[in-house]
C-alpha cells in the first residue's frame, strides 16, 4: 500500500475527496491516501508543502502561484474548481460600517500572511481603487479567531469563503458587506517536487479516481442534503453554491496562471513572472 498524505480544508468543495476515501476508491488501487482537514487555509498549505510535511494539498490558486514564486518545491498538478471563489466581506453584525467604501484604510483579519484572505484583500483594494501600500492586517489564524477579532474590534473586516460564512451571518455573528469573486478558478492540487518525482504513476491514478468522482458528483442523489448536513448550510444556500461551482478534470491553462501572475505582479505581490514549466506539471 502506498501511502500519500494530502491536505485541504474543511469546506464543502472537498467533499468528493472524502467519499472517495470513505468509499474505498484509493485503497482498491493500492494507495492509503491520508488526508488532514486543514482550518487554517492556504498559508498553511503552503507552509506544508515547503517543508515537506505533505505531498499533496487542494490548495487556492494565487496562494500557491505566489508561495511557489518565493521558492517553494511545488507545482500545480492540476486545476480542482474551475469556477471563481465568492469571497464574502465581512463586518461584525453591530460593526458601524456599512458599505465597502467605509472600510477603505481599516484594519483586515487574514489567516495568514500568503493566504487567500490575505492576497484577495489586495484585490478587492485595486477593484475599490485604494491605495493598496496603506492596507494593514491583523493575523487571526482560522475562521474562530477572525469572530473573535472583529467582535472585539482589533480588526474591522474579513473576507472568506462566503457559504462557509453564511451560518455566521444567519446567526447575526457576521455581516456581509458584498462579495468579491477571485477572478481565475480558483482551487488546484499541488503536490510537492519531491512527491512528483517519487510518486508519479500513484498521483495519476489519484487524480484519475477524484475526476471520475468530480464528474459525477451532481448526479448523485440528493447530494445537496448531503453536503447541506454535512457542512451545517442551509440547502438553499448549497444549491445555490451547486449552481455556481465547477469542478476540473484538466490543467490550469496557461492563460489564467498568467493573469494570476500579472495580477500578483501589478499588486506587488511577487516580484518575478516565472514560466509555465515552473508552476505547471502535467502527470498524466
Amino acid at each position: 500500500m502506498k501511502k500519500i498524505s494530502i491536505v485541504g480544508v474543511p469546506e464543502h468543495f472537498n467533499l468528493p475527496w472524502h467519499m472517495a476515501i470513505e468509499e474505498g476508491a484509493f485503497t482498491e488501487r493500492g494507495i492509503d491516501l491520508q488526508w488532514t482537514d486543514i482550518p487554517e487555509g492556504t498559508g498553511k498549505m503552503c507552509q506544508m508543502l515547503q517543508h515537506g510535511e505533505t505531498d499533496l494539498a487542494i490548495i487556492l490558486t494565487e496562494g500557491l502561484v505566489k508561495s511557489i514564486s518565493e521558492g517553494n518545491p511545488a507545482r500545480i498538478i492540476q486545476e480542482y474548481i474551475g469556477s471563481p471563489l465568492l469571497w464574502g466581506i465581512h463586518v461584525a453584525q453591530e460593526s458601524r460600517f456599512k458599505a465597502i467604501s467605509a472600510l477603505k484604510n481599516t484594519k483586515a483579519a487574514i489567516s495568514r500572511f500568503g493566504s487567500g484572505s490575505h492576497l484577495m484583500a489586495y484585490v478587492n483594494a485595486q477593484n475599490q481603487g485604494w491605495d493598496t501600500s496603506e492596507l494593514k492586517f491583523e493575523v487571526v489564524d482560522n475562521l474562530t479567531n477572525a469572530v473573535s477579532a472583529l467582535s472585539a474590534g482589533s480588526a474591522d473586516y474579513f473576507m472568506w469563503e462566503r457559504f462557509t460564512t453564511k451560518p455566521l451571518v444567519d446567526q447575526g455573528i457576521f455581516r456581509r458587506l458584498d462579495d468579491c469573486p477571485t477572478p481565475w478558478p480558483c482551487f488546484v492540487v499541488a503536490a510537492t517536487v519531491k512527491s512528483i518525482a517519487e510518486n508519479r504513476s500513484t498521483l495519476a491514478h489519484i487524480l484519475e479516481i477524484i475526476n471520475t468522482y468530480t464528474s459525477d458528483i451532481r448526479h448523485i442523489p440528493s447530494i445537496d442534503r448531503t453536503l447541506a448536513n454535512r457542512y451545517g448550510q442551509q440547502l438553499e444556500d448549497i444549491q445555490k453554491w451547486l449552481s455556481m461551482t465547477r469542478w476540473s478534470q484538466s490543467q490550469l491553462s496557461t492563460d489564467d496562471l498568467h493573469k494570476v501572475q500579472d495580477t500578483l505582479l501589478e499588486l506587488k505581490l511577487i516580484n518575478t513572472k516565472l514560466k509555465p514549466n515552473s508552476i505547471l506539471e502535467t502527470i498524466q
